[in-house]
């Protein structure tokens, strides 16, 4: 059976000036679907170079139809969103469909609860499929479990094509081959031996029970191909490995295994032909396994896929990002209350280099922008942008102050909450609403948001129940910034907002003519010495707004009384300050005479 999608043409985004070395490349005519000859042997490609592809930047002229693959194996991590954005963004970038599909082939790896998880990731991420499990489709099943007389259906065309053949080798005789073969310094394959069995005798033995493997016969020479982010790959290296004349071996990799479920490549190769996969998006690791997929193609006499190899990811040292020591799952920035716009945000940008004015993009604007001008060299990881990404679209949640931003402050509201529990909380809102209370902590422009637990922490600032006030400044000695302070907490309750806070600091400092900078700066320094023991923080009016007029009161007259102990005995005064002490007289420690 053949089948022929037609041609996938492809454009070329208009002249771009290089980001690293600023030169520009020619424009580039429209090319062609990638053709199918010659690559490099399994295994023996190597790929380090940090450059920007050298192949054009390319989009599909008609709609891209995507996939993503992924094994239920365990959580989805970021390597996975990432190629799954890839797909996701280039079906969308060109108005076609994404599907997901599951490789559930290898049994014994499968784990309960994963294929829940990994759908529960994936809408968390608002990467929907098109089709695939749960939504169906015209191309299911969408398990490759439940697809397998799809697959004996072909392995029985290449075989009576004589593409492939069984093999009833013993996995006994298998491991002795390979450790001979290892023990002289040769490489590994596997010789033939079953590869001229008489067609209807190797069918009976498998018709009779006996255990076997569908083996494929690799071709003479390897395809190349023209990958979409590396160009053309491959030297058509010959596919019989003879470093000994009397004893040469091929890579005829095994098909469909003795149990009778196809292998990775078989089955992948089946379903993205049955599926009318146009561009296969994937990691750089299975550029090796390629031109093994090319050739499969050409023995069905299938139109192949495009290809699109992305680089691996790797930490600061250059060695592959490892689980164990590296956040990597979905599931556990879910849990730490990241923000799915963040989190793919930073997946998209890992090897993409794009051309916005900004690396801060969600999700339509990653749909509008994206193409396959994607680094060739290994992508290092750096976290550190992930929790930028993380600040800048908790800014953009705050401005738009729709449901977004209402549910930001219920997630920090519950973190103050276990953190400082609901006496402290009560007493120190007062008559106030704690979604307000929580909403101005958000507009604190120098608190950095990471999660609600990390911001929890910073407010502190406000919500410690005791701080230390350090000895009285010589600047706090000026009688007339103890009547300025103390003049602004006259404001009335329900008139206690920021807005209001900055008019009044603004009269007071308009009164002081020519003098209005100094004495405004001399005002906030006591201002802050009073309400935050001197610690650096937010502006002055927003302090103010978040403390409450209450608090704002014990601190000023306390702060006020710290002075005046000072004016009149000499004591260099500090303050233990509680707020949940109403006495006119907090602990005060004489630090020196």
């Amino acid at each position: 059976m053949k089948r022929v999608r037609g041609q996938h043409s492809v454009t070329v985004a208009q002249s771009w000036v290089c980001q690293s070395c600023r030169r520009r490349p020619r424009l580039q005519p429209e090319c062609q679907s990638p053709s199918l000859p010659r690559v490099r042997l399994l295994g023996q490609a190597r790929f380090t170079s940090t450059s920007t592809s050298t192949a054009p930047t390319r989009l599909p002229s008609i709609p891209a139809r995507t996939r993503f693959a992924p094994s239920p194996t365990g959580d989805l991590h970021l390597g996975s969103i990432r190629t799954a954005a890839f797909n996701y963004l280039l079906a969308k970038r060109t108005g076609g469909q994404f599907l997901l599909r599951l490789e559930d082939t290898d049994q014994k790896r499968t784990v309960p609860g994963a294929e829940q998880r990994l759908y529960d990731d994936l809408r968390w991420a608002h990467l929907f499929w098109d089709e695939g499990p749960v939504v169906g489709g015209p191309h299911g099943p969408y398990r490759q479990s439940e697809r397998l007389a799809i697959y004996q259906t072909h392995i029985k065309h290449l075989l009576d094509r004589g593409h492939a053949y069984r093999c009833f080798c013993s996995p006994e005789r298998i491991d002795d081959l390979n450790r001979r073969r290892h023990e002289k310094g040769l490489s590994l394959g596997y010789d033939r031996k079953c590869a001229h069995l008489p067609h209807d005798e190797a069918d009976q033995r498998a018709h009779d029970g006996e255990a076997h493997v569908v083996r494929f016969r690799a071709p003479p020479q390897w395809p190349r191909y023209t990958d979409l982010v590396y160009g053309k790959t491959g030297h058509g290296a010959a596919r019989a490995k003879k470093l000994l004349v009397d004893e040469p071996v091929w890579d005829d990799a095994v098909l469909v295994k003795s149990d009778g479920f196809p292998t990775y490549h078989w089955a992948n190769v089946c379903d993205d032909f049955e599926m009318q996969i146009s561009h296969v998006v994937r990691g750089s690791e299975w550029m090796p396994s390629t031109p093994l997929h090319i050739a499969l193609y050409q023995a069905m006499g299938w139109q192949a896929p495009h290809f699109a190899h992305v680089p691996l990811l790797v930490d600061a040292a250059g060695q592959k990002l490892s689980k164990r020591t590296h956040s990597t799952h979905v599931s556990g920035y879910r849990q730490q209350g990241l923000f799915p716009e963040a989190v793919v945000n930073f997946a998209a940008l890992l090897g993409w280099s794009h051309r916005q004015k900004s690396d801060v993009m969600d999700l339509p604007a990653l749909e509008a922008a994206f193409d396959l001008k994607i680094t060739r060299g290994n992508t290092i990881v750096a976290f550190d942008k992930l929790g930028f990404l993380q600040n800048q679209h908790a800014k953009r949640r705050i401005a738009a102050n729709g449901p977004e931003f209402e549910q930001l402050i219920r997630d920090v509201a519950v973190a103050l909450l276990d953190r400082h529990g609901a006496g402290r909380i009560m007493a120190f809102l007062g008559q106030r609403k704690l979604r307000d209370v929580v909403a101005a902590m958000l507009q604190v422009d120098s608190f950095k948001f990471w999660t609600p637990k990390d911001f929890a922490e910073q407010c502190d600032l406000f919500l410690n129940e005791t701080f230390t006030r350090p000895p009285v400044p010589e600047d706090a000695k000026d009688p007339e910034l103890r009547v300025a302070a103390a003049s602004l907490t006259l404001v009335p309750e329900k008139e206690w907002t920021e807005q209001q806070h900055r008019a009044g600091l603004a009269l007071l400092e308009n009164a002081h003519g020519p003098a209005r900078k100094e004495w405004k700066r001399n005002l906030y320094h006591y201002m802050r010495w009073a309400l935050l023991g001197g610690v650096s923080g937010p502006a002055i009016p927003k302090v103010m707004e978040i403390l409450g007029r209450q608090i704002c009161v014990e601190r000023i007259q306390s702060a006020a009384r710290d002075v005046e102990i000072n004016q009149k005995t000499g004591a260099v005064v500090g303050t233990d300050h509680d707020d949940n002490d109403n006495d006119s007289d907090n602990d005060r420690r004489v630090l020196a005479v």
